[in-house]
């Protein structure tokens, strides 16, 4: 893989994966257009471990103080009672990401079998972009992050389990969720992220059990460090983006987006 593609996918993966515009379809419908497709099946989960480190250090930098806090009122509260409510929500977002953990380790090869191709792709964009504008503008949204609920949770990792559909977005939809629940713009995206560290973690540390039996394939050792690199300051950048654009505007940019590269992608499989 030349230096060059390593730097694409690795600002695709890291904006997409925050940005509610879906990372899995990105990754595959970059490499369809421009015709690289050629890569090995070796070096492209490789190439995925490497991605998915870049925007786990992203996330985890970007809420460290956030994190540290969770951690340590979330053990406290094993023994507490009643609970901080920053200890109940270190739990809540951990039950949040158990339904794609169980449903995404059965099924997540044959959603990419079933719904991995452009095409699939393009639709899910179109139709989950919208989903989000509807859920971002139906009524007023009000609830703040502290009043999540275990119901909450569940239900937002419950909707976590369409992102294995390549197309969907995870922080799309976990987002959708959050807002039809109610929650506020900023604090919607400030559970969608956070929640994700679980999934991200677990995806990378599943691919890198792979890595280490297979080994790193011949030659790709400094491409991986590149898309570690981009991957991880392009997600920060995404991240620092949408919680800052969420607190005065709406999704709408994001839904345009989606719903025009569907279009482009379903005009050129048509000629």
């Amino acid at each position: 893989m030349p230096w060059w593609q390593a730097v694409v996918l690795g600002l695709v993966q890291g904006l997409s994966e925050f940005l509610p515009i879906s990372s899995s379809g990105h990754l595959r419908l970059v490499p369809w257009a421009f015709g690289w497709e050629s890569l090995s099946e070796s070096h492209r989960r490789a190439f995925d471990v490497a991605l998915h480190f870049g925007t786990l250090i992203a996330v985890v930098a970007y809420f460290r103080n956030d994190l540290r806090r969770y951690v340590v009122d979330g053990l406290s509260a094993l023994g507490r009672r009643p609970a901080s409510a920053d200890g109940r929500l270190a739990w809540y977002f951990v039950v949040s990401a158990l339904p794609a953990a169980v449903i995404g380790f059965v099924l997540e090869s044959r959603f990419d079998d079933w719904f991995g191709d452009p095409g699939p792709i393009a639709v899910s964009l179109i139709v989950f972009g919208l989903l989000l504008l509807w859920a971002d503008t139906r009524g007023r949204r009000d609830r703040e992050l502290d009043s999540v609920g275990l119901r909450d949770a569940l239900l937002i990792g419950f909707a976590q389990v369409l992102a294995l559909n390549p197309g969907t977005s995870r922080s799309g939809i976990t987002i959708t969720a959050g807002r039809l629940l109610g929650l506020r713009r900023e604090a919607a995206a400030r559970f969608a992220f956070v929640m994700g560290i679980p999934v991200i973690a677990g995806a990378f540390a599943f691919e890198m059990l792979g890595l280490v039996s297979d080994g790193i394939p011949d030659g790709l050792l400094s491409t991986m460090a590149i898309g570690v690199v981009t991957a991880g300051a392009s997600g920060w950048l995404a991240v620092w983006g949408t919680l800052r654009l969420v607190t005065t505007r709406t999704f709408a940019p994001f839904v345009v987006y989606r719903c025009l590269l569907g279009a482009v992608v379903l005009v050129a499989l048509a000629f």
